[in-house]
């Protein structure tokens, strides 16, 4: 692990810039640090095409004293109009070789201490996937839960757009990153507090208030439901749900961080594109927006 110099800046956090969007890349143009010692933590969505992705890391990395970014499911789309058409394990790793080459800390370098103001804490990107195990309600397996999305009319462009290549399935891929991951985080040190960055909640319940709860099964998994106890969690911090908002679940921070689709963050009150606090802690935040998906006539790629 390594540490910050300590003692001033921010820890602040973002997710779901979606720059494909121009008003979107408008909002990342013009984020800046509050001071020279912040660290920002891109929790995914970014974007789909390589190229908007290497433009948004290092525009943000040049500015940002540390950037550290997780995947979401948009950057590990093989895009028809992206000309890497790289799938599945190949895409996520030339996305951390574009990082690597940007200096932006991804989830497969070690995990580094914020020792500024809050700290210190371990801040541990996570890359988990999902295993459709946020199932709807009355379903008990995969199959019956995408029959009845299907017939709501709500799916994910996952299913289209996400390989999970050379794995057999998203789940297999998704047990495989948990394993890993759970392995890492429980040789941490005892002593210090962690800070999960990942595109999806490590526990359901910031599910609970979707507008269309079938979309749950791509939001993560139960794998990870005791993580926050399990690794002395200080904050979570995640995105995809394009509703931010701050959330406490068995005495920890849940903070959800997007800035989600014009039409959506047009309709919320405050500065689109504000960075989010984690430490020292930010409190007030609200709710809004709406999440992620295909279905019920929204047409839009998600």
């Amino acid at each position: 692990m390594r540490s910050t110099d300590g003692g001033h800046g921010n820890l602040l956090a973002i997710s779901d810039l979606h720059i494909g969007y121009a008003e979107n890349r408008a909002l990342v143009e013009k984020m800046r640090p509050e001071t020279d010692d912040d660290w920002l933590l891109v929790a995914g969505d970014i974007g789909e095409i390589v190229a908007d992705i290497r433009w948004a890391l290092e525009t943000l990395s040049s500015r940002f004293r540390k950037v550290i970014w997780v995947p979401g499911n948009h950057e590990l789309w093989t895009h028809p109009k992206d000309e890497v058409q790289l799938r599945g394990v190949a895409r996520y790793e030339h996305l951390v070789a574009l990082c690597r080459e940007l200096g932006v800390i991804t989830p497969e370098d070690p995990y580094p201490v914020w020792d500024g103001p809050g700290g210190p804490a371990v801040v541990a990107p996570l890359f988990l996937l999902y295993d459709y195990s946020f199932l709807p309600q009355g379903c008990v397996t995969k199959d019956q839960g995408l029959a009845y999305a299907q017939g709501t009319g709500v799916i994910c462009s996952d299913e289209h757009l996400l390989h999970p290549d050379p794995y057999p399935s998203r789940e297999a891929w998704c047990r495989a990153r948990v394993a890993e991951t759970e392995h890492r985080l429980a040789e941490l040190p005892d002593d210090l507090p962690v800070i999960p960055v990942n595109h999806y909640p490590l526990d359901r319940h910031p599910t609970d208030i979707l507008r269309y709860p079938e979309f749950a099964m791509w939001c993560g998994t139960r794998l990870t439901a005791d993580w926050h106890r399990r690794f002395r969690v200080e904050a979570m911090v995640y995105g995809h749900l394009h509703i931010p908002r701050t959330t406490w679940h068995e005495g920890v921070r849940f903070e959800e961080v997007s800035v989600g689709y014009p039409r959506e963050w047009r309709k919320r009150p405050g500065t689109p594109g504000t960075l989010r606090r984690i430490l020292p802690m930010e409190v007030g935040a609200g709710d809004g927006g709406a999440a992620p998906g295909v279905g019920r006539g929204r047409g839009e790629l998600r």
